[in-house]
This record gives C-alpha cells, sequence and structure tokens, in this order.
C-alpha cells in the first residue's frame, strides 16, 4: 500500500482536536460522525486529512476519493485551504484546493477541497451520486445557514444510497446530538467531543453612553465609541505584549468601514485590515494571514465571519459590539432582508474565544452585563427568517417539494415556503403540482436568486447578454449603491470607480457565459419577448433587467412615497437622484424608521429608473383591467380600474351591476362585520336579548356576535342583500335576524328574554340587556326607587341565570343606588339615601318602612 497522504503528527501538532483522533477514526467506521469542538481547536484544518488518510487506507492505496468540505463564506473556504496546504508544503490547487464562486484552485491530485455550501448543493443537483467524491465534512453547522441545513437533509439521504459515502458535521456548539440524530440511519450518528483549550481569559465591560442603535440602524456615536475603546484596548494591550493582535467585531461592512476609518486616523503605528464579503480577495487573505516578521501590529476589523468559520492568527484582544446582521423576513409586505440585531451569547463567546488560543487574552465588550443578559441564548437558524425561494426550487428539483422526506435540522416554514412556491410559479419554474419544470431546473444551476437568473434569462434576450449578466452581478453582489441609484452603481463598477469593481467584472464575464447556455436551453418567455421589441435605451438597462426580474417590486412614485407592484409603500434614501422618477425598478426594499421610510416603514435601498412603457412591458402578467365595486357609508359604487399590481394607472366611474353590487355588500359585511349595516332599536333589542340567552342557556339559541353574524351572512341577511345593494338603508333587521330563532324554542323567547319587566307600581320597565359581544354583561333595569317600595326579591331572566341588576333612580331620573339584592337594600342602605333625600324631594315618599309603604309611580305624596 501507498503511504497515506498527509502527515497528521505534523498537521496536527499543538491543535487540541489531535487529541480525539483515535476516537474519530472509530466513530467513522459506521461511516458518518458528528464533531463538536470549540472554535479555535483546529478541526477544520486537522479532520479532513484525518477523513482523507482514513479512505486511502480502505481504497488500498486504488485511487483517490476526494474529500469536499463545506464553509459558509468564500473567505473561509479561502483561507481553510491555505493554510491546509502550508501545512502540507504544497501549493493551493495540488494535494489541497478549493471552489467558491468565480474561484477554483483545484487539480487531479487534490484529495481536499474546501468548497461553499453552495457549490455542493449545485454539484447534488448535477449528479446526486457525487463521482469522485469519497467523503463530505459539513463544518460550522452550528451556523445553521440555510444551505448547509439543505445540504444536512440531501446528503443523509444520499448516504442512504451510497453506503461507501462518509459523512461528517462539525458543530462549535451543544447542537451536535440533533445533527447526530439526523446523519445517523437506524441510530445516531457517534459524537466525538474535543473540550475547550483556551487559556485564561479577562472579560471587560465597557458599555456606550448612548444607544448602540436607532431606527436607522447603528448610531455613529456608538461606532465612534468602539473606535475608541478599540485603539485604548490595543494601546494597552501593545505596552505589555508588542506581538498583541487585536479583532473588532461589527455587524456589517458598512461598520467595518467606519470603524476602521478612525482607527486608522486615531491608533496610529498600526496596521489596520477590514475584513468582510466586499473587500477584494487578497485583501480578504491578507487579513486571515499571520503577521509576517517586521510587519506592524494588526487591528482587524471584520463582520462576523471571523466569528467562528475562519482563524485570524495572532489575535490576543477582541472588542466586541455585539450586535450582528442576520436575515429577517416581512411576510405581511413581502420583503426579506438583513436587520441589525443583538448577537447571540453564543456568538459571543465564540468571538471571545479568539482571544485566548494563544496565550492569555482579553475581550472587551461594548455593552453592559444587562445587556448580556437579555441576549438570546443561540442565533436564528436562517430557513426560519429567510426568503425560501431558492431553496424551494433546489429541493423541487431534487424530488422533494417543500422538504418532503429529508431529514432536516427543522421543517422550513409553512408561509414562507408557500410565499416562495407562488413567486416560482410565476416564474414558470414550478408547475402546479410544484414539480420543478424543465426552465426551473436550468435557472437552479445559476448562482443567484432565481428570480434573477429569470432576470438574466429575459434580460439577455432584452439587453443582450452582457448587460443583463453586468446587471443580475451587480445586483447579486452585495454592493450599496449611493441613494439607491443602481444606474449610477452600474457606471461607476464599468468604469472601475466603485469597489469591488474587478470581482463584479469576473462575476459578470461568468453570468454572460451562463445567459449563453440559458438561451440555448429554454423556451422564450412572453415578458422577455416583449421588452425585447424595442431597443432599450442604455441608461435604462439596470431598470430594464431589475423589472423583468422582480415584476412584483416596479415601484410608481405617490406623493412623497413610492408602491410597489406588491402593495408595499417605501421612501428612499435622503438625497437620491432617483426621487425625480415616477417610476422605478426596486432590487431591495428593507424595513426601515426614520425620515428616509416617510412613515410607510421601508426603505427603497437598490433602485433604477424606468418609465411608465418599460414597467408595463417588463410586469404585462401583472397587469388588469377590471371593475371594482365596493360599498361603504351604505351605497355601492363601482370603478373601472386599469392596474399594474397594486398600482392604479387609470380609474373611470361605472354603474355598478346588480350581481357584483350584491357581492360587495357581502364582501364589506364578511370582511368589517355588521357595524355597516343600520341597527334600529328593535333589531339591536332583539339581538341584545338573543344574545344573552345564547350566553348563559347555549344553544339552540344562536350566537348573534359580530364574528357570528358575518360568517353565517347567508343564512340570515341573504333577502336583504339585494336591497343593500340597491342603496335602501331602511332594510328591517328585526325581520332578518327572526331567521336565526331556533324552533319550537322561538315560543319561550318572550318568556326567557322579555323586554319589558312589570314592577310593583303596576309599570313595566325596559329591560336593557348587554351588548351582543358581552358575555360577562347584566340585564339592568332603570327605574325610580317608589316604584319599588316592598318588593324583596329580586327577578332574574333567562330561566333565572340571569339576575337583573337595578338601577334605583331619583325623582329627577339620577341613579340613586345599584343592587342585585333588592332585600339587603331595604334593609341597610336605603336609610343612607333616604336620609339624603327627602329634603331635596320632599313632595315625594320617603318612608320609614319601605316595606310597608306602597310602590308608586306618581309625582306627588297624597294629602
Amino acid at each position: 500500500m501507498s503511504p497515506v497522504p498527509f502527515d497528521l503528527a505534523r498537521i496536527g501538532a499543538g491543535l487540541p482536536v489531535a487529541g480525539v483522533a483515535g476516537q474519530l477514526r472509530a466513530a467513522l467506521a459506521g461511516g458518518a460522525a458528528v464533531v463538536q469542538a470549540p472554535p479555535g481547536s483546529g478541526k477544520t484544518t486537522l479532520v479532513p486529512p484525518l477523513v482523507a488518510d482514513l479512505l486511502h487506507g480502505r481504497a488500498g492505496g486504488a485511487g483517490p476519493a476526494r474529500v469536499v468540505v463545506t464553509q459558509p463564506r468564500r473567505v473561509a473556504a479561502r483561507s481553510a485551504a491555505r493554510r491546509l496546504a502550508h501545512l502540507t508544503g504544497t501549493p493551493v490547487g495540488g494535494l489541497v484546493g478549493h471552489t467558491v464562486r468565480g474561484d477554483r484552485r483545484t487539480g487531479e491530485r487534490t484529495l481536499v477541497e474546501f468548497v461553499t455550501p453552495g457549490v455542493l448543493l449545485r454539484r447534488l443537483l448535477q449528479d446526486p451520486e457525487l463521482p469522485g467524491t469519497g467523503a463530505v465534512v459539513l463544518d460550522e453547522v452550528h451556523e445553521r445557514g440555510l444551505d448547509s441545513d439543505l445540504l444536512v437533509g440531501l446528503l443523509a439521504e444520499v448516504r442512504a444510497l451510497r453506503e461507501d459515502l462518509v459523512l461528517v458535521a462539525m458543530s462549535a456548539t451543544l447542537d451536535a446530538p440533533r445533527f447526530a440524530g439526523l446523519l445517523g440511519e437506524a441510530a445516531p450518528a457517534p459524537v466525538v467531543d474535543c473540550p475547550a483549550a483556551l487559556h485564561p481569559l479577562a472579560v471587560r465591560w465597557d458599555p456606550a453612553p448612548g444607544r448602540r442603535t436607532d431606527e436607522r440602524g447603528v448610531t455613529r456615536p456608538f461606532l465612534d465609541h468602539v473606535a475608541r475603546t478599540a485603539a485604548a484596548a490595543h494601546a494597552r494591550a501593545l505596552a505589555r505584549d508588542a506581538s498583541t493582535d487585536a479583532l473588532v467585531f461589527l455587524p456589517g461592512a458598512w461598520e467595518v468601514a467606519q470603524v476602521a476609518r478612525r482607527l486608522r486616523e486615531e491608533h496610529r503605528g498600526v496596521e489596520v485590515l477590514e475584513l468582510h464579503g466586499r473587500v477584494e480577495a487578497a485583501e480578504q487573505d491578507r487579513a486571515t494571514s499571520g503577521r509576517g516578521p517586521g510587519d506592524r501590529p494588526r487591528v482587524v476589523v471584520s463582520t462576523s465571519l471571523a466569528e467562528s468559520s475562519l482563524t485570524v492568527p495572532g489575535v490576543r484582544l477582541v472588542v466586541d459590539s455585539g450586535l450582528s446582521r442576520e436575515p429577517r423576513r416581512d411576510a405581511a409586505r413581502g420583503m426579506t432582508g438583513l436587520v441589525t440585531v443583538s448577537a447571540s451569547r453564543a456568538s459571543a463567546e465564540q468571538r471571545a474565544g479568539r482571544a485566548a488560543r494563544l496565550g492569555p487574552g482579553e475581550v472587551v465588550r461594548c455593552y453592559d452585563e444587562r445587556a448580556w443578559a437579555a441576549m438570546p441564548a443561540h442565533r436564528t437558524p436562517e430557513l426560519a427568517a429567510a426568503d425560501l425561494t431558492g431553496a424551494a426550487l433546489l429541493l423541487a428539483c431534487w424530488g422533494s417539494p417543500g422538504g418532503q422526506g429529508l431529514a432536516l435540522p427543522d421543517p422550513l416554514p409553512a408561509g414562507a415556503l408557500a410565499e416562495a412556491v407562488r413567486v416560482l410559479q410565476g416564474l414558470g419554474a414550478l408547475d402546479d403540482d410544484g414539480r420543478a419544470t424543465a426552465t426551473g431546473r436550468l435557472l437552479a444551476t445559476v448562482p443567484v436568486d432565481p428570480r434573477l437568473a429569470r432576470g438574466l434569462l429575459d434580460g439577455a434576450r432584452a439587453v443582450g447578454a452582457r448587460a443583463a449578466a453586468e446587471v443580475v452581478a451587480m445586483v447579486s453582489d452585495d454592493h450599496s449603491p449611493t441613494g439607491g441609484d443602481l444606474a449610477r452603481l452600474l457606471a461607476d463598477l464599468r468604469s472601475g470607480r466603485a469597489p469591488g469593481a474587478r470581482r463584479w467584472a469576473d462575476e459578470a464575464r461568468r453570468l454572460e457565459r451562463t445567459a449563453e447556455r440559458l438561451r440555448s436551453g429554454a423556451a422564450a418567455d412572453g415578458a422577455a419577448d416583449r421588452a425585447a421589441g424595442e431597443e432599450v435605451p442604455a441608461a435604462a438597462v439596470a431598470g430594464a433587467v431589475v423589472a423583468l426580474a422582480l415584476p412584483e417590486r416596479v415601484a410608481r412614485r405617490t406623493g412623497e412615497t413610492w408602491l410597489l407592484a406588491s402593495g408595499t409603500r417605501a421612501g428612499l434614501p435622503a438625497g437620491s437622484a432617483l426621487a425625480g422618477h415616477e417610476w422605478l425598478a426596486v432590487a431591495e426594499v428593507t424595513r426601515a424608521a426614520g425620515q428616509a421610510a416617510a412613515g410607510t416603514g421601508a426603505v427603497l435601498r437598490a433602485a433604477a429608473g424606468i418609465d411608465r412603457q418599460t414597467a408595463e412591458r417588463c410586469a404585462e402578467h401583472l397587469l388588469t383591467d377590471e371593475v371594482r365595486t365596493r360599498y361603504e357609508d351604505g351605497r355601492v359604487s363601482a370603478r373601472r380600474v386599469r392596474a399594474l399590481g397594486a398600482i392604479e394607472l387609470s380609474s373611470t366611474p361605472v354603474r355598478p351591476a346588480p350581481a357584483a353590487a350584491r357581492e360587495a355588500v357581502r364582501a364589506a359585511l364578511a370582511e368589517r362585520g355588521p357595524g355597516l349595516l343600520h341597527w334600529s332599536g328593535a333589531a339591536d333589542g332583539l339581538r341584545r336579548r338573543l344574545a344573552l340567552l345564547h350566553h348563559r342557556l347555549g344553544p339552540p339559541w344562536p350566537d348573534v356576535s359580530d364574528d357570528a353574524l358575518r360568517t353565517r351572512l347567508d343564512e340570515w341577511l341573504a333577502p336583504e342583500l339585494d336591497a343593500l345593494a340597491a342603496g335602501d338603508r331602511s332594510v328591517d333587521l328585526t325581520t332578518a335576524l327572526r331567521r336565526l330563532l331556533p324552533w319550537p324554542e322561538a315560543g319561550r323567547l318572550d318568556e326567557l328574554a322579555p323586554e319589558r319587566l312589570a314592577v310593583p307600581s303596576g309599570s313595566r320597565a325596559r329591560i336593557d340587556y348587554p351588548a351582543a359581544d358581552d358575555p360577562a354583561g347584566r340585564p339592568v333595569v332603570a327605574v325610580k326607587l317608589q316604584e319599588c317600595f316592598g318588593w324583596a326579591e329580586t327577578p332574574a331572566v333567562a330561566g333565572g341565570r340571569a339576575p337583573v341588576l337595578f338601577h334605583l333612580l331619583s325623582p329627577a331620573g339620577r341613579p340613586l343606588a345599584v343592587t342585585d339584592d333588592l332585600a339587603s337594600f331595604w334593609s341597610g342602605a336605603y336609610a343612607h339615601v333616604r336620609a339624603e333625600m327627602r329634603g331635596r324631594y320632599p313632595k315625594h315618599p320617603w318612608p320609614e318602612d319601605p316595606w310597608s309603604a306602597p310602590a308608586t309611580a306618581r309625582t306627588k305624596r297624597r294629602s
């Protein structure tokens, strides 16, 4: 047998995970295992070559079987490959390689290949058997990225067909048992636990005096505080040990840039590096490489990607903002975007642990212990909050729509999944049964959102493959256009002025080739053909492609805000050049507050101007021309409306059709309830009586609450709907309600719930019944006190179930007492009432003994 390809002793020297290498080999005898180890323990470095050596031994040296290792981010995949290649003394692309979008460095000899989850998902769709791959290592599964969660389910199913495929999941938290259960077959996969090997870690709390965030995001004073805190803490650390580097955690690229700028101004003599998805690959690699001899001390300002998925060498100081940026879906407005939230405690612990890998370290938390206690324990799984359009298409192409039959860590949320299916059916990617169409399978091969893939296909016909690819590359990447203006950003990218222009140009070329392939593999689409009918001006290219990809986000100006075809209203960033456009094609709309949102709760972060003709061509399937009939203020009106989704293009009054008028009345009542109707005193009184009997006696007495009546319109109000539709406001609702009376019980209505009550004076006092929606309400009789002299027993209605509550009135009709126990009143409180009232009303009877005094309705005492 040929020697094993990796020198594990050299690679694992000094790594804590090397101590459990034997346990891992034993665990993998069953073909699957979970490795639980904290960040910095060396699992990403040692486990892949260990698995490769294990495969080599099983194959007897017959041929290479590649180990594919997923990393949640491109920079992490490149960094891990570079480190392992360095430890093996080989170049990247030899024994160790990587493949990320736009950058592949592998060869025939490559045995360990680091990839992003999206790359492996597309390979699985191309060939589920993964030929040439002997093992898959899923790293950082605890981060619960959507693509990683999908891979768990898909690979567990692949392993059921390919018993030789080795699966390893690696987690930095206590989620390991969950994944062990998913990867195991008859029993959970073994869990190999590598204990933490951190050095002592000092924790210092240094909260800012003001708020960390407001309605616009992270506040500038807080960013200034983070920069000052980092500079001061690093200066103190350098005074103790000149080899100390610092790592500063912030939620997003904008915040990273702001703090890095302040550090360069205030923290002289150090090198400040930025680490996030927008910086060029070479700069990312520099930030994740160790400091060389003679290099200045470093401060690396990073987003959460340095939290657990890669290691930044030399760090002994961590400064943590305690904030994170996570996807959130606004189901009501159909928006999904990144929002700034408090990081989880698990994330904060992982960040802090970066400072104690090489020796005693320090973490400075720019928040207090109360904020720490309020942090969630774990990060929200991406599938619980993200747009599921891409995931739903992938699962349909796999043959498991919605994840049916797959061992996913969590089920996909039903609401978000249903919305994703609706979008995909609109793209022609799924059929009516939720199965992937030929177009859907084609779109799934493009490494962008399915809507942008459709925009690439349609845009290539409308504006040309190159221009469409440029726009899709711009929109799909993490660019932030000034004022939200995509056309300006496109011009800056083409000229090379915009950050990331080189990366964008490479991606545009790849997508251009993909567009040509798509055009040859898909049938022509109606929207694309119409958009291609006329030449699109160069200035409108960005808007046309975005409108083809996201027609529901075509927007029209309405006052100071824009109304999207989806129904969402949003504002524009202050000073945006887009404010002069009546029509926009919107690539990104996010939840926001403040002046930019203009009271709508949303802001257009990326858009391009278009004209009405382009909007109607690109979103023609959203065009409607219909008569809209509505019932309001007791009358029916109708208008012929031409609309683009929620955007009204024209509206003309017309005469309502009788059938439509009836349906409008019915729909209004079903939505807003019977409060829209005119209730006479008799009708309202009957409804209250029926309600009391329903609440106290139950069925068969009918429920006449608002909710019950609106759901039973056809049962009680059907004959009156035509009259209401014709504008008759004098409809007799008493007759309508009587249709709900149960028979033969209806014959006892007046006995069980009489309209009036005989009192000792001979009068018949009206009973006021409680409102129909008040189950605890009491029937009330308001009567002058003198009319009840001698009445000892309090009467009740509803077969004795509802005692009457008496409001005993003065001669002027003002309440003197409220009681449902007349006997107690005469024996007690009456004496106090008599003492106060006899002087005020001397001509009315106020006997000392109310029991023997005759009840009277007369206003004068007999002489």
